[in-house]
Order: structure tokens, then C-alpha cells, then sequence
């Protein structure tokens, strides 16, 4: 039983297009630029060109990666065969739902590329207006780190299990937080613009709900879980509705990877710009088999791992 993950913000990498340009068969720079156009960015040149700090930012960065995984899909579907005959399930972790939607075939390509701009350029401009910002929170007692967040007037804006909280809100409360980190904890600041899946996105969540309103979603043709607590969603408008809703709140990514072992999930393919959902499943779900697809190179091992666990 196989489960698509899709990763979130903060996994791009100068250059990460470039080695899907050379995939035989794949037509990249012409989906690239279809995409592209839905989402009223280069693509091509911010996956191939910019360097770090040009795609750090918010209102880039989401467009990119989800375009990025998308290519991955349609790379993996033209070795293995159209994804919806051995996708089980699928889920994302943040604006990795988006990509999750269209694996689930609530939303087409374009439109969640649209979208997805959309919610980059209204979170952007939510945390230029206060300054806010993140850090992850690795180790210590779960309960007490939570605790330890809270006390401070922080949220736990990611719970992603495997030992690790993200803590989001006002820099001095961080600043606070890192200076008395919990026991056994290490506080890691993070390289983002604000303080995401909180109170401060507020904005941001009418200016997408506004867009997502001339969507015409469809219902889940694959299982789709939901960032608000790992359930499966079974209907297209809910679906939509909680992926705009998620922008202020809480990410829990430790629900989805329970859900994954509930549903029995055997083996599991991060997309590109893959690694940080496989190394948080390799310390969580355990006894599940994973891939990463990093670069093209890693497209064969994919296919050999839906062989061995397609239903």
C-alpha cells in the first residue's frame, strides 16, 4: 500500500529543476511554462538560475515547489504508470497540500498552481506586516516542549512527530524561547518570513478563500488526509476549504503519519524536492519503506518500490 507525500515550504534548493529538464519523454520546460503562466512566475528561471535568497521568498518559493513535485509525479507516471493506479493514499505537509490535491485529483495542475501563487504573495505580504517568525524545536519531552512553546505566547504551528515542533510567533518571544530551550531540546531558528499557520496569516486566509471561491473542486479519487488532524477527506469543496483554512492554523503532520500506519500504508514516495518528509518517516513509521525522489536519478528506485507494494 503506497502513500504520496508532498513536501512544504523550506525544501527548495537552487537548481533542483535542472535534472528534470533531461528526463526522456517528460516535455518539462512545456509544463513548466503552462504552469508557470497559472502561476504568473518564471519557473523555469527560479528552478534552474536563482540563487537561495531569490527563492526564499515566501511568494516564489510555494509555486516552486509545488510545480517541482508535480514534474516528479508526471516523471514517476511515465516509468511506473499513471499514478492513480497505485497511489493509496496521499497527503502534504503545508502548501505540500496543494501538489497532495491534484494526486488526489481534487483540483487540475493549473488551478492549484493559481492558488498556490495566490496564497505565496497574501502570506508574504501578512508577514511583512508584523514582524514574526519560526523555530524548530528538536528533542526533549513532547509535552513539555509544547508546554515550554505555549508559556511564551508562541504556537506550536507544526507538530511533525519524530521529536520535532516548529514554535511560531512574535522574535522576541523565540528569542525568549531559545535562550531557555526545554530540556533536552534544541531551538533552531528557521529562514522564513513570518509566523506561518497562526493567528498572524489572517489575512492572508481571506485573500485565498477569495480565489478558492471560483474553483470547482472535485471529490478525492484518491484518499486524501487532511493537515488539520490526518483524517481522510472525502469530498473536494471540504477538502478545499480546510487547505485555505490550514493557512492559520496548526500543521499536524504527526496525525497524518498515524493515519498512514491506520490505513496500513507499506511503502511511501516523497516527491520532489524530497527528503525532509522521508527522514521524519524513517524515525516515525516504522517498518514503511521510502523513497525520495531527490533528482531523476532516484526514479528507478521509486519504480521498483511500486512494484513490489502496488495493490
Amino acid at each position: 500500500m503506497i502513500a504520496v507525500l508532498c513536501p512544504g515550504q523550506g525544501s527548495q534548493t537552487p537548481g533542483m529543476l535542472t535534472p528534470w529538464l533531461e528526463v526522456e519523454g517528460l516535455s518539462a520546460e512545456q509544463m513548466l511554462a503552462r504552469l508557470g503562466e497559472a502561476a504568473q512566475v518564471d519557473l523555469l528561471h527560479l528552478g534552474t538560475e536563482a540563487d537561495a535568497e531569490a527563492i526564499k521568498d515566501t511568494a516564489v518559493a510555494q509555486p516552486l515547489i509545488v510545480a517541482t513535485s508535480l514534474l516528479s509525479l508526471a516523471a514517476l507516471s511515465g516509468r511506473a504508470g499513471a499514478h492513480t493506479d497505485w497511489t493509496a493514499v496521499t497527503a502534504g505537509h503545508s502548501v505540500g497540500e496543494y501538489a497532495a490535491a491534484v494526486v488526489a485529483g481534487v483540483l487540475d495542475d493549473g488551478d492549484a498552481l493559481g492558488l498556490v501563487a495566490t496564497r505565496g504573495r497574501a502570506m508574504a505580504e501578512a508577514a511583512a506586516a508584523t514582524p514574526t517568525g519560526m523555530a524548530a524545536v528538536v528533542g526533549g519531552e513532547p509535552s513539555e516542549v509544547v508546554a515550554a512553546i505555549e508559556s511564551l505566547g508562541l504556537v506550536a504551528a507544526n507538530v511533525n512527530g519524530g521529536g520535532q515542533v516548529v514554535a511560531a510567533g512574535t522574535l522576541e518571544a523565540l528569542e525568549q524561547l531559545k535562550e531557555n530551550a526545554p530540556a533536552r531540546a534544541r531551538v533552531i531558528p528557521l529562514a522564513v518570513a513570518g509566523a506561518f499557520h497562526t493567528r498572524y496569516m489572517g489575512s492572508a486566509v481571506e485573500a485565498v478563500s477569495a480565489a478558492a471561491e471560483a474553483l470547482t473542486p472535485a471529490d478525492p479519487i484518491v484518499p486524501l488526509l487532511t493537515n488539520a488532524d490526518g483524517s481522510v477527506v472525502t469530498d473536494g469543496t471540504t477538502a478545499l476549504r480546510q487547505m485555505v483554512a490550514q493557512i492559520s492554523r496548526p500543521v499536524r503532520w504527526d496525525s497524518c503519519q498515524d493515519q498512514l500506519l491506520a490505513l496500513g500504508v507499506t511503502a511511501a514516495i516523497e516527491l520532489a524536492p524530497a527528503g525532509v518528509l522521508t527522514g521524519l518517516a524513517r524515525r516515525t513509521l516504522k517498518g514503511v519503506e521510502t523513497v525520495a525522489l531527490k533528482s531523476p536519478d532516484d526514479l528507478d528506485a521509486a519504480a521498483e518500490l511500486i512494484a513490489r507494494h502496488r495493490a
